[in-house]
Order: structure tokens, then C-alpha cells, then sequence
């Protein structure tokens, strides 16, 4: 009887190899992932250093580039693109589909704005991310520069709670989970107060 964790690496060893049969770099393999919806960072920065062997700082500096990557395009180009394609009954039901998900998932940044928006891009979840977010920033009407800043620092923490969780475990987990609330806390309280004041 092979044992699970026999299973798992042999699952693992053919990933590494369908991979390397693709003949591209590990760096150009880690980019790609981190640039791609759903994946992103969260799915990038594993594969880099555990399959890949790449060292945990340019696997992480890697996939927060390419996790960067998409979220100018969308920002710059998703207004008038979408409001182009959605003259064809299919792209309209799609951005339909697409817009309202996005807003239904997005109320933090719709209370906190900014500052919900870097937190919504911090959570490493598949219903969040730099690619939610920039919609959500596009959405909501946040400006070019400043959604790009917090879309970069969500991204930013995003990738030092998927290292802790890649190198320390359970104990990563709880850290960042702890780290994560306390900011959220933060950031919730700096808003309340800011709108109270106002």
C-alpha cells in the first residue's frame, strides 16, 4: 500500500516535470503563475520554492512582480474596454456577471475605501486579490495612483502571509492570521474615527 505522503510527492515530481517540459525558466514559471486570476501570488510563491527550488527571496520578489503585473492594464483599460465589448450580448452578460460578483464581495473596500482596498488585496483568498481588487478599484471610482499604491501594498502583505505559511506552517498561519486582524483592526478604527470627525 503506498502511503499518502508517497502519492503527494509523486504528485508533486510530475508537476515539477510537466513543467520543466515547458522549457521556460523557473523565475518566467513563477511570473506567469503569480499573473494569472485565482492563482496569483498565493499560488506562485509554493510552487517557486517548493517545487521549483528557487530561494524563498526571489521567489516572492518574483511573484509579487507578476502578481503586479495585470493590475495596470485593468486599471488603465478595463472602463473603456468593457464598455466597448458590452455592446455584444455575451461580453455584456459576462461584465454583468463579473461587476456584480465583484461588488457583492467587495464591502470592505466600499466602507474603508483605500484602506479596504489594500486589505481586501492582503487577504490571500481566491475570491480576493490584486485582480478582484483592481476591479473593485475601477468599481468603486478609485483613482489610478493611489488604488496602484494600495493594490501594492495588499500584494506586498499578501506575500509575507503566504512565506509564513510556506516556511513556518500552522504557526505561519497564526501569525499572519494574527498580524493581518490586528491590522484590520487598525485600519477599521482609523477610518471610523476619521469619518466621526468629519
Amino acid at each position: 500500500m503506498v502511503s499518502g505522503c508517497s502519492v503527494c510527492w509523486a504528485g508533486k515530481e510530475a508537476l515539477v516535470q510537466q513543467i520543466n517540459s515547458w522549457g521556460l525558466p523557473g523565475w518566467l514559471v513563477t511570473m506567469i503563475i503569480a499573473m494569472l486570476p485565482i492563482f496569483e501570488l498565493r499560488g506562485a510563491i509554493p510552487v517557486a520554492y517548493q517545487l521549483l527550488g528557487i530561494p524563498i527571496v526571489p521567489a516572492v520578489a518574483f511573484s509579487v512582480v507578476g502578481n503586479l503585473i495585470p493590475v495596470v492594464p485593468i486599471l488603465l483599460f478595463l472602463g473603456p474596454v468593457s464598455g466597448w465589448l458590452r455592446k455584444v450580448p455575451l461580453f455584456d452578460r459576462f461584465f454583468e456577471w463579473l461587476f456584480s460578483r465583484t461588488r457583492s464581495r467587495s464591502d470592505l473596500v466600499k466602507k474603508y475605501e483605500m484602506v479596504g482596498l489594500m486589505l481586501f488585496v492582503a487577504v490571500p483568498l481566491p475570491v480576493t486579490g490584486a485582480w478582484t481588487g483592481a476591479v473593485a478599484a475601477f468599481l468603486f471610482g478609485i483613482k489610478f495612483w493611489p488604488a496602484l499604491l494600495f493594490i501594492g501594498l495588499g500584494v506586498l502583505i499578501a506575500a509575507g502571509i503566504v512565506t509564513a505559511l510556506v516556511l513556518m506552517g500552522i504557526w505561519g498561519a497564526i501569525i499572519a492570521g494574527t498580524v493581518l486582524s490586528a491590522l484590520a483592526v487598525s485600519a477599521a478604527w482609523g477610518s471610523f474615527r476619521k469619518r466621526k470627525h468629519v
